[in-house]
């Protein structure tokens, strides 16, 4: 599958599309679980990352450790950027991606179905989660000082 039909597929849309935003926004954040949430969020950099960084590593690896070291890759990725905008080097959003990376196995692992509830709750849900990685991460940094 190439990008365009990737896109396609995680958007209902092309690539482009005025509504590309609205149901990446819709489909992402009402997904039954945190799981699916990251498989609509960004699709052209989920693209990327599924095709180049997981699935090699799913060869080597046992899915969850997979899925945790693509957020990883993904983290650092993010890192980069930041790094090279502050000039001083920060693994901030590293912590922040393997934190989100550890609950979306888990979430694999207990394979949760919240799509029987109402769209906002399941939005409210898999927000929640994303705020309590971050607040994990927050306290995290706070003990290990990662930028």
């Amino acid at each position: 599958m190439n990008l365009s039909e990737y896109i396609k597929k995680k958007n209902g849309v092309p690539i482009g599309h005025s509504n590309s935003l609205r149901n990446n926004l819709q489909r992402s954040l009402g997904a039954k679980n945190f799981s699916a949430f990251w498989n609509f969020w960004n699709p052209i950099f989920g693209y990327y990352l599924g095709t180049k960084i997981f699935k090699p590593l799913k060869k080597v690896f046992i899915i969850e450790v997979a899925v945790i070291f693509t957020f990883i890759f993904c983290g650092l990725v993010h890192d980069l950027v930041t790094t090279l905008i502050r000039e001083k080097i920060s693994l901030f959003f590293t912590v922040w991606f393997f934190v989100m990376g550890f609950f979306v196995a888990i979430s694999k692992q207990i394979n949760y179905d919240l799509s029987h509830i109402k769209w906002i709750l399941r939005a409210l849900v898999n927000l929640s989660i994303i705020g309590i990685c971050l607040l994990l991460t927050i306290y995290l940094n706070l003990i290990f000082k990662f930028y």
